[in-house]
């Protein structure tokens, strides 16, 4: 199967924690500048699209050569932002979701979300999941854990260390997977997903994803080792510039 597929990163540039982390210098370059780079080198997109509420941010794309879309403001969730992006992209039928905070992406994992839907037209959204091997990240809530199937489909996501090994001395021990917030949708599906009031499991985990398994929206997940952790906050940068030097970016 072939499709129009685009990228889109959502760039806001009131972050809680962090305002104005879009523009913050990674090496000397912008970090939405790291993440459309990366992004450009997926091999299964035509194009990369930064949405964007602030003029910043848009006039920062437009100096490294980039493509964006100025969004409302007023969004209660990325979903509506996306959905947004998508009705105005006419001839567009997958958009894959990229996080604006992750200037170590792997264009690689990106092409791995889109593979279901251009091989499988019943698969309506993908995401990534990663083994989580430390203790530590099984326990922090802030890394949502993934439940899939024996098919490859999402069973349930949460910020609890699922699934719960009982008879085991060390339940903690056993692997389990992270899961990556790259997502990528059929456009329609998103729009319907934009369409659909919030979900009582969303609402507590405070995560989107189980809005489309609330409703029946099934997820497929690709398992791939994903080294990309994001900036949060400003003490990430120093991370991440330590990372890009054993990683060779």
């Amino acid at each position: 199967m072939t499709a129009n597929v685009d990228i889109v990163i959502p760039a806001r540039y009131a972050s809680t924690r962090f305002p104005g982390k879009s523009l913050v210098a990674i090496k000397g370059v912008p970090m939405i500048e790291r993440v459309y780079e990366r992004a450009s080198q997926a091999k299964l997109a035509r194009r990369v699209i930064v949405a964007t509420d602030d003029q910043r941010i848009a006039d920062a794309v437009k100096a490294f050569g980039g493509e964006w879309i100025m969004t409302g403001g007023d969004h209660n969730t990325g979903t509506d932002r996306l959905a947004e992006v998508a009705r105005r992209l006419e001839d567009t039928e997958i958009i894959a979701n990229v996080q604006g905070d992750e200037p170590l992406i792997s264009p690689d994992s990106i092409d791995a979300a889109i593979s279901p839907l251009l091989e499988d037209d019943q698969v309506e959204m993908s995401t990534i999941a990663y083994p989580l091997r430390k203790r530590s990240m099984i326990e922090d809530p802030s890394i949502v854990k993934a439940v899939v199937d024996n098919t490859g489909f999402a069973l349930y996501f949460s910020r609890y260390p699922i699934p719960y090994h009982r008879d085991e001395e060390d339940p903690m021990e056993k692997e389990r997977l992270g899961h990556a917030g790259l997502y990528v949708y059929r456009k329609e599906t998103l729009l319907r997903l934009a369409s659909l009031s919030q979900t009582p499991l969303e609402l507590k985990e405070k995560l989107e994803q189980l809005r489309a398994l609330e409703n029946g929206i099934k997820i497929r997940v690709v398992v791939k080792d994903h080294l990309s952790p994001g900036v949060d906050v400003p003490e990430d940068v120093q991370m991440i510039e330590a990372l890009m030097e054993t990683v060779n970016v």
